[in-house]
């Protein structure tokens, strides 16, 4: 028997099976990741937030798995055919496919070819002839003429016997097995283009003849080939390394595989000829054709879940990129004809002020535009311009510098912000809520307003697909993606935090324990009754109840409430542990609280107990010593080359600051201010070799690069984070991807084109 689904899930985690078994406790009682992994620290001996998520998902395929396991015992005992070692052979399976294998001889099918020879009494032809090579099939076959069952003549006696012997083939467990780690390790992805589709499918001619090895396609150029196929451009097959160079009549291995684990052979006797015959045609009918369906299957899974892996860092990147803080702010929707969308909002994001400006063609009202924006800025004193980054945004941020320009004592500084998704929200029932007297446009211009101020805050109200740091998130699947990407919110809200007084509904309803409901029961609660003054008070809220209480409290903030902890990430329940530490230091809490001096003088081991361990009080210690700490990094803003404002500006060999806008497996993607992103391909992220970008730079960074080439024509950057390199290191050709901002929102995914010496490049990476 396998061991327990607690002590597998321990060995692929390398930790110890009580660990396991503790977050699954918890978990099954209805506690949140984040709520565990924060402060169940002495249950689950530490498990970090990664460790738990990959715990809950294996969770899920385990139990899943056993669920199948017991369906599969059950329908083959029904069936009268279970075995001691049939059933042995199914505990001992541990993947869903192993199971699958198992099950196919018995898994109720319509009526095939095979089965009919069955019900003719041809299975002891096709026992003996595999038992016997010597016996003549023809012979062998003269003794069961079946007119009346379909059998009429020699011919297709052998025929319902090969169709016995091909089905025995391809349900045997142990065979698909070994077929299928050899393609594996010898499969190769061929893909050819689909003629007459040349020119449509002109964007994925890098794989109109195109092999890889099965094992190390990555994830985009996988997706880019299923999506090749799926618009009727491409074909794809699976075929052996072997194949692409092997002579003719050269044996196929797969074959010889099946051969030998029959015991196939020639040896010139009289059913040898016949058997192998057969060997072929259960290959190239029945287990090719399973197996390649079941290998693309698991490619497709593997990018897709590569996919979801990359969009789900990035995501979390961009959550917890800086925030500006609690800054007034005028946010600005840049345009051309349809102007200037400009929003002012107070440090707390709360609206003040809206405008329309048409400083840019055809109205070319610079001056106006100048005269409104300084007073604005002087009426609201604000410190902030936030620039969306689409369409006429450097435009728009030489309006800004020249309105910094002519009122220096105003203080003013500029930041350019990135859109995505910014008319998802303003056209949301959401925006409608918050805003139903503003028109829509000037919605996005508030919304990029408050994303600079608290990216975390604005971003969670809108859905995490529309933000646009994905890699092909169009062609994974939409569950899957939504449930990391949940998370992966999720567990940035409860690092970071939320001020329970000023919280939106959609940013509470991602704190642990809260959802939708409650988050707006809160904010009714706080309308009527008025800011919350501790947490204690949340306990009146309309069906709020203590479980709710637990898992959601140490993740509310109440600043300038009745009690100082309330502002910290030391959950209520520890409350008490404090109020010792203080006791023993005769100190009051506004005396302690940030004091390091007098914090790291404590023995945290002195006030553990049966109920708060090591890890809680020494939480407990580093919360006191910066109660309420921010997680994510300083503010620090981009500052873009004057007179670098479109692509036509860019020559090989500047050194210019970017802002990372996405990081895939080949590259990062950055903004350099010229409506166009760059790419820095994983080549040129360091002088080191790079295996994952995001081990480099992540979604939001600010960094310095060179311009190695820039292609007109196609719009595409090539960038080096090698300063050193010159730009003779250029490759000839774009990468593997063409990346842009066409319009405003539109996802940014990789498109399958690789031209030049950047391809070949990218070619000998791949050998």
């Amino acid at each position: 028997m396998l061991p327990p689904i607690e002590h597998r899930i321990a060995a692929e985690l390398g930790v110890k099976p009580q660990q396991v078994c503790a977050a699954i406790a918890l978990l099954d009682d209805g506690a949140t990741v984040p709520f565990i992994a924060r402060y169940r620290k002495e249950a689950t001996g530490g498990l970090n937030d990664s460790q738990l998520r990959t715990l809950e998902e294996r969770l899920v395929y385990m139990r899943e798995l056993e669920a199948r396991r017991a369906a599969i015992l059950a329908s083959i005992q029904e069936q009268g055919k279970l075995t001691p070692e049939l059933a042995n052979e199914i505990a001992q399976a541990q993947t869903k496919e192993r199971l699958e294998d198992l099950y196919l001889p018995y898994k109720p099918k319509r009526r095939t070819k095979a089965q009919i020879a069955r019900e003719a009494g041809l299975a002891p032809l096709a026992e003996a002839l595999l038992t016997d090579p010597t016996l003549c099939p023809e012979d062998e076959a003269e003794k069961y003429l079946n007119a009346q069952a379909g059998f009429p003549d020699v011919k297709g006696v052998l025929e319902g016997a090969r169709q016995i012997l091909m089905e025995r083939f391809a349900e045997d467990a142990e065979l698909l097995g070994s077929l299928r780690t050899y393609l594996e390790q010898h499969g190769v992805v061929k893909a050819t283009v689909v003629a007459g589709q040349e020119e449509a499918g002109a964007k994925f001619r890098d794989y109109f003849d195109f092999a890889e090895p099965w094992a190390r396609i990555p994830s985009h150029r996988a997706l880019a080939l299923f999506r090749g196929r799926n618009e009727a451009v491409l074909q794809l097959a699976l075929v052996l390394d072997s194949e692409l160079t092997a002579e003719p009549g050269a044996t196929h291995p797969c074959e010889a595989l099946i051969a030998a684990r029959f015991g196939i052979r020639d040896q010139g006797r009289a059913a040898d000829r016949w058997l192998l015959e057969t060997v072929r045609w259960a290959w190239k009918v029945k287990i090719s054709l399973h197996l390649e369906l079941t290998l693309m299957h698991a490619l497709r899974e593997r990018a897709q879940e590569e996919a979801i892996r990359v969009f789900a860092g990035n995501l979390k990147d961009l959550l917890l990129a800086a925030p500006a803080g609690p800054r007034p702010t005028i946010g600005l929707d840049p345009g051309l004809r349809t102007g200037v969308k400009v929003a002012a909002v107070d440090g707390t994001g709360k609206l003040l002020d809206t405008a329309t400006l048409y400083p840019h063609e055809p109205r070319r009202d610079w001056e106006g535009a100048l005269r409104a924006l300084a007073a604005m800025a002087k009426k609201y004193h604000i410190e902030l311009i936030a620039i969306g980054n689409g369409t006429a945004s450097r435009e728009t941020d030489r309006l800004v510098a020249e309105l910094i320009r002519r009122h220096p004592e105003l203080g003013l500084t500029k930041v350019m912000v990135s859109e995505a998704g910014a008319s998802v929200y303003s056209a949301s029932e959401l925006a409608a809520r918050e805003f139903p007297d503003l028109d829509v446009t000037l919605r996005g211009a508030v919304s990029i307003a408050r994303r600079l101020q608290d990216p975390l805050a604005e971003l969670v109200k809108i859905d995490p697909k529309s933000i646009g740091v994905g890699q092909y998130q169009h062609d994974v699947s939409q569950t899957r993606l939504a449930r990391a990407l949940d998370a992966v919110v999720e567990d940035c809200v409860n690092a970071v935090g939320v001020d329970l007084n000023t919280a939106s509904v959609p940013l509470l309803a991602r704190i642990s324990g809260l959802n939708q409901s409650l988050a707006a029961q809160i904010v009714a609660w706080r309308d009527t009754h008025g800011p919350f003054r501790n947490r204690q008070e949340l306990k009146n809220v309309p069906r709020l109840g203590e479980k709710t209480f637990e898992q959601a409290a140490g993740f509310l903030r109440i600043m300038q409430g009745d009690n100082p902890l309330d502002a910290s990430a030391v959950h209520p329940e520890a409350y008490p542990v404090v109020e010792r530490i203080l006791a023993d230091l005769g100190r009051s809490l506004r005396e302690v609280l940030g004091n390091a001096r007098i914090l790291q003088s404590v023995p945290a081991t002195k006030y553990t107990d049966e109920r708060f361990g090591l890890p809680t009080v020494r939480d407990i210690l580093r919360e006191l010593e910066k109660p309420g700490r921010d997680p994510r990094p300083e503010f620090r803003t981009v500052r873009f080359q004057e007179g670098v404002e479109d692509m036509r500006d860019l020559k090989p060999g500047m050194v210019l600051e970017g802002v990372v806008t996405n990081v895939t497996n080949f590259g990062a993607f950055v903004d350099i201010g010229v409506h166009q992103d760059g790419l820095v391909h994983v080549s040129a992220l360091s002088e080191r070799f790079v295996k994952d970008p995001r081990a480099v730079v992540k979604a939001g960074d600010v960094v310095k690069v060179q311009v190695l080439e820039v292609d007109l024509p196609r719009r595409r950057i090539s960038l080096s984070m090698r300063l050193t390199d010159g730009a003779e290191a250029a490759p000839r050709g774009m990468s593997e991807v063409g990346r842009g901002r066409r319009s405003k929102n539109q996802r940014r995914e990789d498109a399958p084109a690789a031209q030049g010496a950047m391809a070949a490049a990218l070619a000998r990476l791949r050998r």
